[in-house]
């Protein structure tokens, strides 16, 4: 048996596509358990693209004489071998650039297209080194020159084409992972609001927490308002659901929200407009939105609220912090056909109070091994053991709370979505 491409050989090829094997001679203990090592015990496939019958059993014969495990299949035609390349992909390619449907850089090039996740080593002959160059250049991992190789610079040839693909691939996906996360930063960055206010009546305290791993936007939204008549408007409202789908649903209702009410849109109108945005832009029937909005003209006793759907909202004063759950309507989306009406409250507050609009995700923690959850008694007692701390503290503490509690039993595992606003009678 021969040693080397261009020597002879008897070893017979399969005509079922693979090529027939003999028992291999064992490789040295180093080799084979570097490349066990590297595919996890299971042999490498490796399809060889080759017409000459001469050349592919050359072929076989050094992988037997290498002593590697390798499932070595073969491809007469460049038709044939793409028929294979999409029933199964191979580690590794070995592609001779002679082939009676394809030649030269034409072969490899559909080759790659075909199999973009496989090594590519080009066969070439004595006379074609610039060929295998070329090659390589063009996006094949290595070129093998016939004649010149024995059995275990054959196989190591194939072994590190095998790892320098691997690298590739590996470096293109972190590239690919890491300007798609750029993207999504800039975008959901853009994409959360910063508060539209004219003077300084109002102070804002907004925090947001996005369920989803590794995700700045979740389905939660919020957004404040003063238009010229010095009104305050401000909501913060829940889409159904966890995703990016929902979290588009989301900014589209913030953004929707805020045109209207700088258009003018106040009460049952405000709200009507809404739905019909929710229902336009949805998934699904399935998906709904709850909200609560608020409303306070420039030193007005009190603040108007609507609700669909929605927790209540905590009120400070000095006198210390209260739960209003205010009447209200359905969640926007529920019963889209009915004559929804959303009623608007009149709750009374101090000049300089405070209030602050939650979503359910910061109440519907756990907090034991049962069914107990924080719920809005629970954040009412919190909120009222800090009713002394400023604003940001105020709502940093009650948000920290909420997660230690729920730490044990799963977390706070839906987006969150706290504002706080505190008005300033001086200015």
């Amino acid at each position: 048996m021969g040693s080397a491409l261009g020597l002879g050989s008897q070893h017979p090829a399969d005509t079922s596509g693979q090529l027939a094997a003999s028992p291999p001679r064992q490789a040295s203990t180093v080799e084979q358990d570097r490349f066990e090592t590297l595919w996890s015990n299971r042999p490498p496939h490796v399809l060889l693209i080759e017409d000459d019958e001469g050349d592919a059993l050359l072929v076989e014969a050094l992988v037997e004489d290498s002593g590697v495990d390798v499932r070595l299949g073969r491809a007469r035609t460049l038709a044939h071998a793409l028929a294979q390349l999409d029933a199964e992909a191979p580690q590794c390619v070995l592609l001779d650039l002679h082939l009676p449907d394809a030649q030269g850089l034409d072969a490899l090039n559909k080759v790659l297209a075909r199999s973009a996740e496989a090594a590519v080593v080009v066969l070439t002959g004595l006379s074609e080194e610039q060929a295998g160059l070329a090659a390589v250049a063009a996006g094949a991992q290595d070129y093998l020159v016939k004649g010149r190789l024995d059995a275990d610079g054959f196989m190591r040839a194939i072994r590190y084409a095998m790892q320098r693909k691997q690298t590739e691939l590996a470096a293109a996906a972190l590239q690919t992972g890491r300007l798609r996360a750029e993207e999504n930063a800039r975008l959901e960055r853009g994409l959360l609001p910063t508060p539209l206010l004219l003077d300084d009546t109002v102070s804002v305290c907004a925090r947001y927490r996005p369920g989803r791993a590794q995700a700045l936007l979740g389905g939660d939204f919020y957004d404040v308002v003063q238009t010229p008549d010095g009104a305050t408007h401000a909501v913060v409202g829940d889409v159904s659901g966890h995703g990016p789908d929902e979290a588009a649903l989301g900014v589209c209702l913030r953004v929707a929200w805020r045109a209207f009410v700088m258009a003018g849109a106040r009460g049952q109108a405000l709200l009507d407009l809404l739905e019909k945005i929710l229902v336009a832009e949805r998934s699904g029937p399935e998906i709904f939105a709850t909200l609560i909005a608020v409303t306070r003209p420039p030193g007005d006793s009190g603040v108007a609220v609507q609700r669909a759907g929605h927790p209540g909202f905590l009120v400070r004063s000095s006198k210390g912090v209260r739960m209003e759950a205010v009447a209200g309507g359905p969640a926007l989306g529920i019963v889209p056909d009915w004559d929804s009406t959303w009623p608007v409250t009149q709750i009374p507050m101090e000049p300089s109070g405070a209030l602050m609009l939650f979503t359910d995700g910061l109440i519907e923690g756990r907090t034991g091994p049962g069914s107990e959850r924080l719920d809005e008694q629970g954040l009412l007692d919190i909120a009222r053991r800090h009713a002394d701390l400023p604003a940001e503290q105020f709502v940093d503490t009650l948000i920290h709370t909420a997660q230690s509690l729920a730490a044990d039993w799963g977390g706070l595992a839906d987006d969150v979505a706290v504002l706080h606003l505190e008005w300033n009678t001086s200015s």
